[in-house]
């Protein structure tokens, strides 16, 4: 079926998010591995994209884990510096799409205040056509139910669905309901695949 609709992920489709890789360079890897062993950042984060008020959450975690409240602050102050830089390229092929009038959606596990503090940054954010975000929906991929409220709300069919995702189970839960898919591992393998599809010309992609 003709794709009626693209689908995107924010983190590390259109926004790098390597936690790891900034706090190495704030804190060095030892420390960082320490803190990540000591405090299950990473289910924090999980609980913030489910919807819960993100500087309770810090707070919590801060109290609870005084050993390491210096780095929970890092995390909560300069959150937007593990979700950094753009993918340029992405964020390009985003426009084009919509250039060429293909509407595109937002798909993505990412917390209600953390979204607004990425869009403060990323402006590309609020000109997705469709919203279907986590932290608002209190619903998480790879649970079947988000994909399926994303069908229901824009009323178009599975396999006129076109998704791309960097984790293989989102991918999975994806491909169980029909939509077409691409699991990105880097933007030109995404450009290549909307050239296949006939979205968007090779000069287009670019």
């Amino acid at each position: 079926m003709t794709i009626q609709a693209v689908v995107f992920d924010i983190g590390n489709v259109l926004i790098e998010w390597d936690p790891e890789r900034f706090f190495d360079s704030e804190i060095g890897p030892d420390r960082r591995r320490a803190f990540f062993a000591a405090v299950d950042m990473s289910g924090v984060n999980e609980r913030s994209d489910m919807g819960e008020a993100f500087h309770k959450l810090m707070a919590e975690t801060a109290a609870a884990h005084p050993d390491w409240e210096t780095e929970v602050n890092i995390w909560r102050d300069r959150w937007i510096d593990l979700a950094s830089p753009a993918i340029d390229h992405s964020v390009r092929l985003m426009a084009a799409l919509q250039a060429r009038k293909v509407p595109v959606f937002s798909l993505s596990n990412f917390g209600i205040q953390t979204y607004d503090i990425a869009a403060a940054k990323y402006p590309f954010l609020r000109h997705f056509d469709r919203d279907f975000v986590s932290g608002h929906l209190r619903m998480m991929k790879p649970d079947p139910a988000i994909y399926q409220h994303l069908e229901q709300e824009s009323g178009i069919p599975p396999d006129a669905l076109l998704f791309a995702d960097d984790r293989a189970d989102n991918i999975v839960a994806a491909t169980a309901r029909g939509w077409q898919t691409h699991l990105f591992e880097h933007p030109q393998g995404w450009a290549d695949c909307l050239v296949s599809e006939g979205l968007l010309t090779a000069e287009e992609a670019q």
